[in-house]
């Protein structure tokens, strides 16, 4: 029966399969998160330039993880910088669930999330480096560049700690059946499998989306974009 009105009710949405992780050595993890810390930034005239060389470094990862980045870089080649830029900003500026801020998941626009922040900052201070960049610390190719620079159990931790919003984002992108769900996916192939738990918490942030409570943030936006070691420059 058909009607003339949106339909109240609609089935709870799926979530994509949980991924079996792909094993990897240390510098292959690292050479994962470097190239999808990379490959997230928004997409300009640098950035197409230096595709020849991310998709040269692949070669040393299982052809697992490899694939979906070869062909996120294919498909991105063929779109054209100005198509690219487009979708990119379609896709994680104005949709709320493909944010690409880890803390946003949990605390969405309420008060927790200035301490979110801060707790960001902290964890590169514990591990000796220094957030140095344009965007927020819990920015997700921000924190992946920490990952495959430092190789610290730190950044392992934060990475498990908004391991929800990882998966929620990976949902999202896959739903919409989104480019971007293939950097993902690889980085959801390095990460240990997730638990049942886990998954119930991100269903439930996938039915609802993150909190709504719109506030000003207490915490100033940082002045800087590179997770740097103290003391030691960005080379």
């Amino acid at each position: 029966m058909s009607t003339m009105m949106p339909p109240r009710v609609t089935p709870r949405r799926k979530l994509p399969d949980a991924l079996a992780p792909v094993a990897l050595g240390p510098a292959q993890r690292s050479t994962v998160h470097m190239l999808a810390s990379l490959l997230l930034d928004y997409p300009d005239d640098a950035w197409f330039e230096r595709l020849d060389v991310l998709e040269a470094n692949t070669v040393a990862l299982p052809d697992a993880v490899a694939a979906p980045l070869v062909r996120f870089i294919g498909r991105a080649r063929a779109a054209g910088a100005s198509q690219w830029q487009k979708t990119y900003v379609t896709t994680f500026d104005l949709k709320r669930k493909c944010s690409l801020y880890l803390s946003y998941y949990a605390t969405g626009d309420t008060r927790r999330r200035g301490t979110a922040l801060v707790t960001f900052l902290d964890a590169y201070r514990a591990a000796g480096w220094e957030f140095d960049a344009a965007e927020l610390p819990d920015y997700l190719p921000a924190v992946l560049e920490f990952s495959a620079r430092s190789q610290s159990d730190v950044a392992d931790a934060l990475l498990t700690a908004h391991r929800e919003g990882i998966e929620v984002l990976r949902a999202a992108l896959e739903d919409m059946d989104s480019p971007w769900s293939d950097i993902v996916r690889a980085i959801t192939l390095s990460l240990p499998k997730v638990d049942q738990a886990t998954r119930e918490r991100v269903l439930a942030l996938v039915s609802e989306g993150p909190p709504t409570e719109t506030v000003g943030l207490s915490l100033p936006m940082p002045a800087f974009r590179t997770a740097t070691p103290q003391g030691g420059d960005r080379s």
